[in-house]
């Protein structure tokens, strides 16, 4: 046969040709088959599909057949013929097949057997091999590619804000520091501290918690910026829910309210889910019966009461239900739940920093759709989020979800400059770091709002896993920077 490039495999199964010369490259999943003929599944990442290979050894020799094992990466080629058997529409009889490079089964540790996800985790380099992660990746992707879609049709500036920062933008402190002194001989100031006047930047320095700040000065003067960037935080949380690194969406926009920045974000959200529902189909329904299957041997209580696809159709088809903090903590505190001593932290007063079990309560059982809380107090958020006229609460809004609890935060911006100053004040913060912060507020200042969605996050709820983890290709958490 005339040579011929490689086709990809997804474009093949659709079955819009037969009888036709491909090429095909990718790696096996699966060989059986007895002396008269072989049987490989082949894919090559393409989608979740494989095609298969009719190897007939009258054409492929003994040889070639014994290199080809689960794992090994081939180039075949042959005609592509209507199916004989069930569950494909097309295979392809080879004619000649390449062993690109081999995989000895006997140390090949992705066989094609149900492996544990705490597993797979040890073998990220080569998990996204599997349905599962090969699903994921691609669903990830297609995310990618709809934050931006989302944000370039309504006009919106992408920035990219720094990665190495002098400033905490959350006031957390738990951050990573980023240095190139020599950390067996610091050198010190006469008081005996480090003398970071000596460092790379001749100021401390970390990695980034948030691009937030800096797209503020963006949205001043470019009017509606969003960032999407790697962030970084030194908590030593190992929970299902936390990253060391992980990657932030944050817009921001000059002249919007609390109000206008609930309503960006909820279009932002039904808009991916939509885009997900329209363009991920296959690789959900896959994700959708693993996640069922997964959930099998649940407790009642523990079980999602709606599947993957009908909980995206809900976000998707459900205007969200907005309510202030205030009215919330009513509604949690006459539950049945908080009543029966269900929930694992009580919720006694106003004031309580709303935990997941709580925000999920919002969502799934008592009002039965996406939550949008409001009007925080103040002293349980940020510094840089607008003091509303009642003194004690802030502009800020959360969005709750099923399964998930919060997916979004954010918050009308603190504009006025001696309100912000007295915050920052109250909250430690060394003016100096904050400067230019402060200045925006000094020249041409205005009211501005935007919000965080964290990708992986995200992710969590597009895939229905239930590890963070599994949703990045790498995971950095606690005692983990591998690969």
């Amino acid at each position: 046969m005339a040579e011929s490039k490689r086709t990809k495999i997804k474009s093949l199964l659709r079955g819009e040709q037969v009888d036709v010369d491909v090429r095909v490259k990718g790696w096996v999943r699966t060989k059986r088959g007895n002396k008269s003929v072989s049987f490989i599944a082949l894919n090559d990442g393409s989608c979740l599909a494989n095609l298969q290979i009719v190897a007939d050894p009258n054409n492929i020799t003994e040889d070639i057949l014994k290199r080809i094992s689960t794992g090994a990466c081939i180039s075949a080629e042959g005609k592509l013929v209507a199916s004989q058997g069930a569950g494909q529409k097309v295979e392809l009889v080879a004619s000649a097949i390449e062993v690109l490079g081999e995989a000895d089964p006997e140390s090949y540790p992705l066989q094609p057997k149900r492996h544990s996800l705490e597993f797979m985790r040890e073998i990220a380099h080569l998990r996204p091999r599997s349905n599962t992660f090969g699903a994921i990746m691609r669903v990830r992707h297609a995310m990618i590619f709809a934050v931006h879609q989302f944000f370039n049709q309504k006009g919106f500036v992408n920035v990219h804000t720094p990665i190495i920062t002098g400033s905490d933008a959350e006031g957390a402190g738990e951050m990573f520091r980023v240095t190139t002194l020599d950390q067996k001989n610091l050198p010190t100031t006469e008081d005996g501290e480090i003398d970071y006047k000596q460092d790379f930047f001749g100021k401390e320095t970390n990695l980034t918690v948030s691009g937030q700040l800096e797209a503020e000065l963006g949205a001043m003067a470019l009017g509606e910026v969003y960032t999407f960037g790697p962030t970084f935080r030194a908590e030593n949380s190992n929970t299902t829910r936390h990253l060391a690194e992980f990657w932030m969406i944050e817009p921001e926009v000059a002249f919007n309210d609390l109000e206008d920045n609930m309503d960006l974000a909820e279009d932002f959200l039904k808009f991916l889910a939509k885009y997900a529902l329209d363009n991920c189909r296959e690789d959900l329904e896959f994700l959708k019966d693993r996640a069922l299957q997964e959930e099998k041997n649940l407790p009642a209580d523990k079980k999602n009461e709606m599947n993957l696809i009908e909980r995206l159709e809900f976000v998707a088809n459900n205007d969200f239900q907005r309510l202030t903090y205030t009215e919330a903590i009513d509604i949690l505190k006459n539950s049945k739940p908080n009543k029966k001593g269900r929930f694992q932290y009580k919720i006694e007063e106003w004031g309580a920093d709303l935990q997941s079990e709580h925000e999920r309560f919002l969502v799934e059982k008592h009002f039965k759709k996406p939550v949008i809380l409001t009007d925080y107090p103040a002293n349980i958020k940020a510094f840089y989020m607008r003091l509303n006229e009642d003194g004690k609460t802030v502009a800020a809004m959360d969005i709750l979800f099923p399964g998930i609890g919060e997916i979004v935060g954010g918050s009308q911006r603190e504009e006025r400059y001696e309100v912000l100053v007295e915050k920052v004040k109250a909250m430690g913060i060394p003016e100096e770091h904050v400067w230019w912060y402060l200045d925006t507020r000094k020249f041409g200042t205005a009211p501005h709002a935007g919000f965080g969605l964290g990708f992986e996050r995200l992710i969590l709820f597009v895939t229905g896993m239930t590890n963070i983890r599994d949703v990045i290709p790498f995971p950095r958490f606690p005692g983990s920077a591998e690969f």
